[in-house]
């Protein structure tokens, strides 16, 4: 028997060139078999790390005339879940969230996997005021997937993350903000090793870490990327450990050919048989 295909709403940004927000978690996830209805909050030429770009951002009313057009296809009882990323402000957030709510309502069984994207270490919060603040105050307590980094998990719950120990109590405290289901997507502590990285998950009181080599580069895109594979498998396989491992591997193997490539845009077509079929795949334990 063929198996269902998954249907995903994203809403987020979309680049004519690169691979960040909608152009990197669209085609992973069609590769992977999903039918993804993308609704773009900004048009750019580029992302914003350049340093210039050319587009337009676009306003809330798009993204809910866009919601509202699909629920007039009569198709909203099919979505199976909603992928939300970068905001540009908290009035377009309110937009994302009421049309999550709006796929919940048509699907009880719909996931909605927000991530609270705010900023990351080293550089701070780099969204517009208000953003941080409408994330963890309305959208996370809506969600039931939420992907944050180690420097958001520790503003959206006010916890310091120094150990396995204090990363799980700050999953905990952002659990029962809201999103049942949490994936850290960055984690270093005094025991991770040098030139690794760790991602630890969470579900039902079960944790799950994960370590794979840290790379010498940085991209944009790769968290919108992995987010949208984690959502992807979680959905397929119903387990967060599975899907923490397909969707590392996945990862991994994409910037390990980006590194290879000497190329500053993660490369998810070149490296495609990473998404699908990952060259070296890594075991969740759990913790």
């Amino acid at each position: 028997m063929a198996r269902v295909s998954l249907n995903i709403l994203s809403i987020q940004s979309w680049v004519a060139y690169g691979h960040v927000g909608n152009a990197s978690a669209i085609f992973p996830l069609q590769r992977l078999g999903a039918e993804v209805w993308g609704v773009h909050t900004v048009q750019f030429s580029n992302h914003t790390g350049y340093g210039a770009w050319r587009g337009q951002v676009f306003g809330a009313e798009l993204i809910s005339e866009c919601v509202a057009g699909i629920e007039e296809r009569g198709v909203l009882g099919r979505c199976d879940a909603v992928l939300s990323g970068y905001l540009g402000s908290a009035e377009i957030g309110v937009a994302v969230r009421d049309a999550a709510l709006k796929v919940k309502a048509a699907n009880s069984k719909a996931l909605w996997c927000c991530d609270p994207v705010i900023g990351d270490t080293g550089r701070g919060v780099f969204v517009r005021p208000g953003i941080p603040e409408f994330l963890r105050d309305q959208a996370l307590p809506a969600a039931d997937i939420a992907t944050p980094n180690q420097f958001e998990l520790e503003w959206l719950t006010g916890q310091v993350i120094t150990s396995l120990d204090t990363a799980k109590a700050a999953i905990t405290a952002l659990q029962a903000k809201g999103p049942r289901i949490v994936l850290l997507t960055s984690l270093r502590t005094e025991a991770t090793g040098a030139g690794e990285i760790e991602l630890l998950a969470a579900e039902d009181g079960g944790f799950w870490r994960l370590r794979t080599p840290m790379l010498p580069l940085s991209v944009n895109g790769a968290g919108d990327a992995i987010a949208a594979l984690f959502l992807f498998h979680r959905l397929q396989s119903g387990g967060v450990a599975p899907a923490l491992e397909a969707a590392a591997s996945s990862i991994f193997g994409l910037l390990s050919q980006t590194l290879a490539a000497g190329a500053r845009e993660l490369q998810v077509v070149a490296a495609q048989a990473e998404i699908t079929a990952p060259t070296r795949r890594f075991v969740a334990e759990a913790c």
